[in-house]
């Protein structure tokens, strides 16, 4: 454990925010007054460790800190009659768990964490929401950050997460996990919302660091938790399966210095073999199970990439069709971009290329799509076309490591044009 307040108070952010939230969202009932009460208990403790020293157990500081800026903030509104019993619940044992035993509530988080995606999912919400939602509280991103995710202004996603919020308050929707019969109905929308988490942490939309492996991790461990409530759903073991193959090559995916590391030039003697090991016994599980839906398909073209000793041995007929099926049955523009990787690496980058046309208008903002165009135009020959490609994928990525990628390959399709002319 770190002495250094500022490294000790970063880790405890990135390790216990989702964590403390749930439970105190659970204690207060109220979304807003728990994101308030733990920034508020975070910014103390920027002001206090650094003069009293590092707490042995930072999250029960933390936990009843903000449990006590909650009451000074119900005092200060004069509601705390009204509200100080929404503060216990009935599934609490006497006496005050945030006093009595910090250190076991600490310890028995997770089980309230799936509360907080099931609440932040309610269909009562509309999509964009959901997933904005969940980002800003359960996975402690900031509201720029989930605004460059989602490509609009950060004062729409701050408007946004302020009326989910509030949408939430004012129609009384439960901070609970669903009952047996509600839960199959209710799952798409939270397996969406952990994907779309773990897609952040994969690939991080802004910032110097290309992965966050804090958002991966979360996403990973509640995938968990709802694969432990719901053993016999495919898609929810598909997309735990998926996880782990996808942050399996987690250490191979930069070099030593930080730079982008394609997947055809990783060591795959640093991936992960447990978790691939994992991921590929899960599918075995989801596959019993038909009709396959979107993740299985998305699975089954991750394993494809596991399963291959060496890049060369890749089965890219196999992963065009898997590719093929999946385009087919959700009409995503990111499903096609992906497939026409894939086929042209199969028929060339020509029929790779004509798979791109009318993305343009679907993805107006996502820089892998000039990316991939810049790179097959390379195959191609035509270097000119490349170049001002590379050049719309670097006006468009957030990522520094993204734009150091591409601001190389660019540089190399540069010198192929000199070289010719």
């Amino acid at each position: 454990m770190s002495n250094d307040p500022a490294a000790a108070l970063a880790a405890t952010h990135r390790e216990d925010w989702g964590r403390l939230l749930a439970l105190l969202a659970r204690q207060l009932r109220d979304l807003d007054l728990a994101e308030e009460a733990l920034a508020d208990a975070f910014a103390r403790a920027v002001a206090r460790w650094p003069e009293d020293g590092v707490p042995d157990r930072r999250a029960a500081w933390l936990l009843t800190t903000a449990r006590r800026c909650a009451l000074d903030t119900l005092r200060r509104r004069a509601t705390l009659a009204r509200k100080l019993p929404l503060l216990i619940t009935d599934a609490e044992p006497d006496g005050d768990p945030l006093i009595d035993n910090e250190e076991e509530v600490v310890t028995t988080i997770p089980d309230e964490r799936l509360r907080l995606p099931f609440t932040c999912c309610h269909p009562a919400l509309e999509a964009p929401a959901r997933v904005a939602l969940t980002l800003r509280l359960l996975g402690g991103l900031s509201t720029a950050e989930i605004a460059r995710a989602f490509l609009v202004s950060e004062a729409t996603m701050a408007a946004r997460i302020t009326r989910a919020k509030k949408k939430i308050a004012l129609a009384g929707i439960p901070y609970r996990v669903p009952t047996d019969a509600e839960l199959p109905d209710r799952l798409a929308g939270v397996l969406a919302v952990l994907y779309l988490v773990f897609n952040e942490g994969y690939a991080a939309s802004a910032g110097a660091e290309p992965i966050r492996r804090e958002l991966c991790a979360e996403a990973i461990r509640l995938s968990r938790v709802v694969v432990t409530h719901l053993p016999d759903e495919p898609e929810a073991l598909a997309l735990l399966a998926l996880l782990l193959l996808q942050h399996s090559r987690r250490d191979a995916r930069l070099d030593a210095s930080g730079r982008v590391v394609l997947l055809p030039a990783q060591d795959r003697e640093r991936w992960r073999a447990d978790e691939i090991d994992e991921g590929i016994t899960l599918i075995r599980q989801a596959a019993r199970r038909q009709p396959p839906g979107a993740y299985l398909l998305q699975t089954a073209i991750a394993a494809q990439h596991a399963s291959a000793a060496r890049a060369e041995e890749t089965d890219w007929a196999e992963i065009a069709r898997l590719y093929a099926a999946l385009d087919s049955s959700t009409a995503s523009p990111v499903v096609r971009l992906n497939r026409a990787v894939a086929v042209a690496e199969v028929d060339g980058p020509a029929a790779g290329l004509a798979l791109l046309a009318g993305l343009d208008e679907a993805l107006p903002q996502y820089h892998l799509l000039p990316s991939v165009r810049a790179d097959l135009l390379r195959r191609l020959g035509r270097y000119r076309e490349s170049i001002a490609a590379y050049d719309v994928a670097l006006s468009l990525a957030g990522n520094a490591a993204d734009r150091a990628f591409l601001a190389a390959r660019r540089a190399e399709v540069a010198a192929l044009l000199n070289g010719r002319d």
